[in-house]
């Protein structure tokens, strides 16, 4: 169970201004090229956005002429690396006097407490102690420095000495150590020597990795109609439907409304396909016999790779397709006269490209009787997805690991989560006493490209903020470097005039259900192709980061969205407030202005739209000094998440379907039930108010409409003879008369409108 959050301020939920030192920083106080480091006249790093942290690398590669055991005649090799209390070992191989092992080995600078370097050579026994082979010491102030872009620190040959050092042994060992940083192409693949603890198959699930995800096509399939259709009973004609699947995704035509052997849908059927195409389509066209029971009266089964790749709006040919009987013959020996005679079934497939855009610091866990987190992030933009390694047992994890996107579009979103590992093979517990079922979510963050400024480098600290059933928890803060980049401006904003999708997602529009059904078919495959990768990015953290239950039902979202609304409309309210102290001549000077700005208005109607956008050219200008000077971050205020009620959060936790009591879940009906009364009172005003305009010509009141087409006879001929100007100067100057010429009654029009009748009456 998580703990009730404490309370909070609201400073602890603002995005906070770091200044980390980024770039290059050299040791010994030192600059670049400066003692015992190896020269560099490079005048940049591919890690400028970033802290440069320091690793002390091994790279074993090979062994030779290793001695063999006097006794067993064989040698089983394997190499030890230690550095103070730190150890690491290769695999070992069985009887091989000359092994490769070809690993690489990290060292975490920070940690580094011992000034000499010792790689060991041993012998692998069944029983009792491995035996020494030999060693090479190396002094930790002679270990050469690399960084990228020089080349690799070539391996050297090295002979083994024994145990006191002094002697040479049989046997010689390649190797290369060097200093280096987190850009090193060593790093990702090493293994590190704060990740000591974790054993067998954990140790690949630290590492750090980018993911591509799969190209995603839209399937639509054109069921069109078939022919020669026969059910078993052929003394009664099909009423048939057609069942397609691709993969798990299974979906079915309407019946045809008529009984006939030769039914007609045209209905399309919609599926998600990823390259490269491992499913089949597979369709049948079947008979409902009964409400429960349908039988196949023919099959198809295409691979998708015979059909025809849409990249554009153009139309696609449909094809008629034969398929394979069913149920001919009774016997065994009559199948072979299956395939004589072949029902046909007209299709119009094509392969659309898709663009489902879509989109986890600290819950505490046990880990041998205390609370720790093994804390790794996750980012995702356009396909590419990628994974820092996992730093473990820490509540302050340093990644310092810089990845570069492609951007396709500067009005997107990148995404970063970051998670609690819980696959590392311990005996790890989750806060929920559940065990390792997934890893946890700790937070994320979300950072529109269009609110960052180009060639500026943000750094920020970002508040993981997570809603638990027991309220809103700050899991920590997220310290990111965000630099966004165009080489070309023009293009810039030549996107911003180009449409969100291709064209013929506006020439076929898909339905809400379709884009839903989509996007969840997308979500999946994504996920199950992800899950394949080592490591592999799991499903609870695809969902996660592609926010795969925002159309769950939230009593706190649906607040959030309702406030959201009020917020755009208050600038009108505000304008409406300002017009009716005009009206009122709650300032004198102010209704002056108006009345002068109004009459230069009419004598010259020129200048009415210029005026107009001018005003907003100035309020922009204005605007500017008040402009948002860091990007937006998750906001508990605008989600309504500081003060909504326990149970609303209970309600929104809850499973589906629901899993509480049954009185628990009537009282929520109710409430539901008194909410949705509430927006019905306001549909049915709105309903209202629009069947009066349609009762002003309807004649369903004969005296109001009568009375409403007389007024606009006279009307039409008033406004025909007499000048535009002259009326709009007259309405202008009734509508800003002065208090004491008005009655505090309602207005004629106001009154005439609220008698007109609507179809309020006629509802039961």
């Amino acid at each position: 169970m998580t703990s009730p959050a404490p309370p909070h301020s609201q400073e602890e939920y603002k995005l906070k201004h770091t200044k980390p030192q980024l770039g290059e920083r050299w040791p010994h106080g030192g600059v670049r090229g400066g003692g015992g480091w190896i020269t560099s006249e490079r005048a940049t790093s591919t890690y400028d956005l970033v802290e440069q942290m320091y690793y002390l690398y091994v790279r074993v590669v090979k062994a030779k002429d290793l001695p063999l055991n006097p006794i067993t005649g064989n040698c089983d090799p394997y190499v030890e690396v230690k550095l103070g209390n730190y150890k690491g070992k290769t695999r070992h191989f069985d009887k091989k006097t000359n092994p490769e092992w070809k690993q690489v080995f990290a060292f975490s600078k920070d940690k580094i407490q011992s000034s000499v370097l010792e790689v060991f050579v041993r012998d692998r026994e069944m029983v009792g102690r491995d035996e020494y082979l030999g060693k090479v010491v190396f002094d930790m102030h002679e270990v050469p420095t690399r960084v990228p872009p020089d080349s690799p620190l070539a391996p050297q040959w090295y002979r083994l000495t024994d145990r006191r050092g002094d002697t040479k042994v049989k046997g010689e060992v390649m190797l290369a150590v060097w200093m280096g940083t987190q850009a090193d192409e060593a790093f990702p693949e090493a293994w590190h020597s704060d990740a000591a603890s974790v054993q067998g198959e954990g140790v690949y699930n630290i590492r750090s990795k980018v993911y591509v995800s799969p190209k995603l096509w839209y399937v639509r399939v054109n069921v069109i109609e078939a022919q020669d259709a026969e059910p078993h009973d052929r003394s009664q004609l099909p009423q048939a439907f057609v069942k397609a699947q691709v993969g798990n995704q299974v979906l079915k035509t309407k019946l045809c409304p008529n009984r006939t052997s030769n039914p007609f849908w045209n209905e399309d059927l919609l599926f998600v396909a990823a390259e490269p195409f491992e499913e089949q389509l597979v369709l049948t066209v079947e008979n409902k016999v009964t409400p429960a029971k349908d039988e196949v009266m023919g099959r198809l089964i295409l691979p998708l790779t015979v059909f025809e790749r849409r990249l554009d709006h153009r139309p696609i040919h449909s094809r008629w397709f034969n398929l394979e009987k069913f149920g001919f013959g009774a016997l065994e020996a009559d199948k072979r006269h299956e395939l004589k005679f072949s029902s046909r079934i007209h299709l119009r497939v094509c392969l659309e490209v898709g663009i489902l855009s879509a989109q986890g610091l600290l819950p505490m866990k046990t880990k041998d009787g205390r609370g720790t987190t093994d804390a790794y992030c996750v980012a995702k933009f356009g396909q590419k997805w990628v994974r820092t390694r996992t730093i473990l047992e820490s509540l302050s994890p340093k990644w310092n690991e810089q990845y570069t996107w492609e951007v396709y579009d500067p009005c997107t979103v990148i995404t970063l989560g970051v998670f609690d590992n819980c696959h590392l093979g311990g005996n790890e517990k989750s806060a929920g006493g559940g065990g390792a079922k997934g890893d946890s979510r700790i937070g994320k963050v979300r950072i529109r490209l269009s609110t960052l400024e180009t060639d500026r480098i943000y750094t920020h600290s970002y508040p993981l903020l997570a809603l638990h059933s027991s309220g809103l928890k700050k899991m920590g803060e997220l310290q990111l470097a965000v630099r966004f980049t165009s080489l070309s401006l023009a293009n810039m904003i030549y996107l911003y005039m180009q449409p969100l999708l291709p064209k013929m997602h506006y020439l076929h529009p898909f339905t809400v259900n379709q884009l839903d059904s989509l996007r969840y078919m997308a979500m999946n495959i994504v996920a199950v192709r992800l899950g394949r990768a080592e490591p592999p990015l799991r499903k609870e953290v695809v969902e996660y980061m592609l926010d795969v239950d925002s159309h769950m039902w939230s009593m706190r979202r649906s607040k959030a969205n309702f406030f959201r609304i009020v917020s755009l409309f208050s600038g009108v309210i505000s304008m409406s407030r300002w017009l009716g102290e005009v009206r009122h001549w709650k300032n004198p000077a102010t209704t002056v202005l108006v009345h002068v700005l109004f009459f230069i208005l009419i004598c010259y109607p020129e200048l009415i739209l210029p005026t107009i956008f001018l005003y907003m050219f100035l309020i922009g200008i204005w605007n500017y000094r008040f402009r948002p000077r860091h990007p937006p971050h998750m906001d508990p205020k605008l989600s309504w998440a500081e003060a909504v009620h326990p149970d609303e959060l209970d309600e929104e936790f809850d499973t589906f379907p629901t899993s509480k009591p049954q009185d628990v879940v009537r009282m929520r009906y109710d409430r539901l039930r008194s909410v949705a009364g509430r927006i019905q009172t306001v549909v049915g005003d709105i309903a209202t108010q629009g069947e009066r305009f349609q009762a002003l010509l309807s004649w369903r009141d004969t005296r109001a409409t009568s009375l409403f087409i007389l007024f606009c006879l006279i009307a039409a001929v008033v406004l025909y003879i007499t000048p535009f100007k002259l009326v709009a100067l007259a309405a202008g100057i009734v509508w800003l008369r002065h208090p004491r010429f008005r009655s505090k009654l309602p207005s004629i029009p106001s009154n005439f409108f609220k008698r007109l009748p609507s179809r309020a009456d006629s509802m039961l």
